[in-house]
């Protein structure tokens, strides 16, 4: 009696034994499992972030594609055209603007001086020339970024009918910080990057940006910086 009550313990202690080596195996098996899975997620994750991120840069200021450039100058002969880029097409939705059609006009903007430095809303400028022949033009200053709180801006823009010009029909615009003499443009907030945006109504060059060249557009000119 005594032999045979030995074999339960015995049987017991060898199929434990026996079964360690399973339940090792399961344990492995599902934490690679639990890995990859980790894996799979924190990279999906990862790729909707940096998408969602780029798409907001790439749509935050002007359009990233398609343009023509003229000195300091950018053409954007298809922004809205029926054949506009799909970035194009979202930063228009983005900023809530109607772009001109080809048959209506053109748009030309600006991010640096003549000297290739960016526009600089702590610096001043002065922008002096023509325009390209059109019925009517408009001038406006904006940039990245939320404007200062609590300050409104004296003027955003000029257009053709209110600008100050020479005997000539040359004009100058001040773009600065502080209050100038003649037709001033103030600076939308105290710093930072500051974009120019030119657009030209019932023009015939909205046909063909060929006929553009530098002379035809407005010069920067950087006059002052601050520290």
């Amino acid at each position: 009696m005594a032999f045979s009550s030995d074999i339960g313990p015995m049987a017991g202690e060898s199929a434990r034994r026996q079964d360690s080596p399973r339940l090792h195996r399961l344990a492995k098996g599902a934490a690679a499992r639990a890995s990859r899975v980790g894996l799979f997620v924190y990279a999906l994750v990862l790729g909707g972030l940096l998408g969602l991120a780029s798409a907001d840069y790439a749509t935050s200021g002007g359009y990233p594609f398609g343009g023509t450039g003229i000195g300091s100058w950018t053409a954007w002969p298809k922004a809205g055209s029926l054949d506009a880029d799909p970035y194009s097409r979202a930063v228009n939705a983005r900023r809530g603007d109607i772009p001109l059609a080809v048959g209506e006009g053109m748009l030309l903007t600006a991010a640096s001086d003549d000297d290739g430095r960016t526009l600089d809303a702590r610096c001043s400028y002065r922008l002096a020339g023509v325009t390209p022949p059109a019925r009517a033009w408009t001038l406006t200053v904006t940039g990245r970024g939320a404007p200062e709180p609590g300050r409104e801006p004296v003027r955003t823009g000029f257009t053709s009918t209110e600008i100050l010009r020479e005997p000539d029909g040359r004009f100058a615009i001040l773009l600065s910080p502080e209050v100038q003499p003649g037709n001033w443009l103030p600076m939308p907030r105290p710093s930072g990057p500051v974009r120019l945006a030119l657009r030209l109504y019932d023009t015939p060059v909205a046909a063909s940006v060929g006929s553009l060249d530098r002379d035809s557009l407005p010069a920067i000119q950087r006059t002052g910086c601050g520290a």
